[in-house]
């Protein structure tokens, strides 16, 4: 079966950023970019249809959510959620528990949108479009309501309780991870 996923990485934003948290912000800012592609993307199929054009739309917005997006997730669960899951603020571990969940359910949505946005982008016709509609929306609405948690409430609070040198080494270790992986996926 063909399909449309490759990494879509910008290692040099990874290497240059020192604090982990400037990557996780890049990461929000590229998120929310790709959202309005995605919807975008859904205007142009219902106009148009599957042109060249929604074919790279689509192949793009499938490079990003199943690597960098995935990758971001990862990056707040082994550095951002661990500390905050045990400050003992109850206030602070609820919000760790519902972005922890909703990670999950991201990636279920992401899981059932993923064969249409990967039809599209290989060339084949037999995508839904209704069902890419709905889909997007609740993928697009969990993630706004998402990322507007972390950036307002839970990243303030991790920020202040790690020091400049653990910010940094945050960074690097996700920056290595992420030089692994494309050579992992180039050794494929």
């Amino acid at each position: 079966m063909m399909s449309s996923t490759h990494t879509t990485l910008d290692p040099e934003e990874s290497t240059k950023l020192q604090d982990g948290f400037d990557i996780l912000d890049v990461c929000h800012r590229k998120t929310v970019f790709m959202l309005g592609k995605l919807a975008a993307l859904i205007t142009r199929l219902t106009n148009i249809g599957a042109d060249a054009e929604s074919r790279a739309m689509a192949a793009e917005i499938v490079g990003y959510f199943s690597t960098t997006a995935r990758q971001h997730h990862e990056d707040e669960e082994r550095h951002v959620f661990p500390r905050l899951a045990t400050d003992g603020d109850p206030d602070v571990v609820r919000a760790v528990l519902r972005l922890q969940q909703d990670h999950d359910w991201l990636e279920e949505n992401w899981m059932e949108l993923f064969p249409h946005l990967d039809a599209v982008a290989c060339g084949q016709s037999w995508y839904d479009l209704d069902f890419m509609r709905e889909a997007a929306n609740i993928f697009t609405g969990l993630s706004h309501d998402h990322i507007a948690l972390e950036e307002s409430y839970i990243y303030p609070q991790a920020r202040a309780q790690l020091r400049l040198s653990e910010r940094v080494d945050m960074g690097r270790e996700m920056a290595a991870r992420r030089r692994a992986q494309r050579v992992d996926t180039k050794v494929r």
